[in-house]
């Protein structure tokens, strides 16, 4: 009988189990070195793009798992997901994902995912701009699918509440110390006036005064500065550091779905230790991006290893 229950616990097993940090050593061997390579080229070339490539994994494994279904572009077949509301005119990368796979087609074709190379991209981001390293679970397969609808329900929005934001990551299989831990990538990067126009000028007592005038200079009311950028830590824009967390305790949090972290509710106590432990943060920072890097993967014979990244 105890053969039969192991053989029952292998079958249930989820598909992640599939994925494997060796998968390339003996196909691709140089696989991981390759794209390091072409991701620092691009980082060092402008820095902001270590939050764009974190953000895009994050997008692309919230709307039908980690399978790279964000990259594609219209099709006779397909409506991209770049259009979406959370990703129009804000996700971005796209062409350093292309640059790097070209670079590995070169070395071994056909072998690699698209979906593979977002996620050690992700990392190789992290780690160059000061953040934590991890090892990236490989073997993820290329969708030959995307999904606009999804893309525009299951994203987070920058005006999305604690309970809201809770629920969305619950759906992914991530807690609230995972949620808090990857918004710490808010850390890097900036955002648009349109994403924070009504938190600096209507946010009330939730914000500090002196931060939301700073603010409102570079993102007038009338609407013509929608597409001028702030960074998201105005301390240390270009590290990946836990200044975040200190922001939110200072009422300094740049969108809405940032400072509801810090807002009197239940995770309050997770943003203070984070703020106090730089190391905590990036120890969990790197156990939750290997967590979302398990979402519904494609596997096995599911899906496809696309030649270029946005089209079948």
């Amino acid at each position: 009988m105890a053969s039969i229950g192991i053989i029952v616990l292998l079958l249930s097993l989820p598909c992640e189990a599939h994925l494997s940090s060796t998968f390339y050593d003996s196909t691709c061997p140089n696989a991981l070195a390759t794209i390091r390579s072409s991701i620092r080229t691009a980082i060092a070339r402008e820095r902001r793009m270590a939050a764009s490539l974190i953000r895009l994994h994050f997008h692309d494994c919230f709307v039908q798992g980690c399978d790279a279904s964000i990259l594609l572009d219209d099709a006779p077949s397909i409506t991209s997901e770049k259009k979406a509301g959370p990703n129009k005119e804000s996700a971005r990368g796209y062409e350093v994902i292309e640059e790097a796979k070209t670079q590995v087609e070169k070395v071994c074709p056909g072998i690699v995912s698209c979906s593979d190379i977002i996620a050690v991209a992700a990392r190789d981001a992290s780690e160059y701009v000061g953040g934590p390293s991890w090892t990236v679970k490989l073997g993820r397969r290329d969708s030959t699918t995307a999904s606009l609808s999804l893309a525009e329900s299951n994203l987070p929005s920058f005006r999305d509440g604690l309970d809201r934001l809770l629920s969305r990551f619950a759906s992914k299989g991530l807690n609230a110390r995972d949620m808090v831990a990857l918004s710490g990538s808010h850390t890097i990067g900036q955002a648009r006036c349109v994403t924070y126009r009504d938190r600096i000028y209507n946010n009330g007592s939730d914000i500090d005064a002196n931060f939301a005038s700073t603010r409102r200079r570079g993102c007038p009311t009338d609407g013509s500065g929608d597409a001028k950028l702030a960074p998201l830590d105005l301390v240390t824009p270009n590290q990946l550091d836990n200044n975040y967390f200190k922001n939110l305790i200072q009422k300094k949090g740049l969108l809405e779905s940032d400072q509801v972290l810090f807002s009197g509710g239940s995770t309050d106590t997770i943003v203070s230790e984070y703020s106090k432990t730089p190391a905590t943060f990036k120890y969990d920072f790197a156990a939750a991006m290997i967590k979302m890097g398990d979402i519904e993967p494609l596997t096995g014979s599911s899906g496809v290893i696309r030649k270029i990244c946005n089209s079948i």
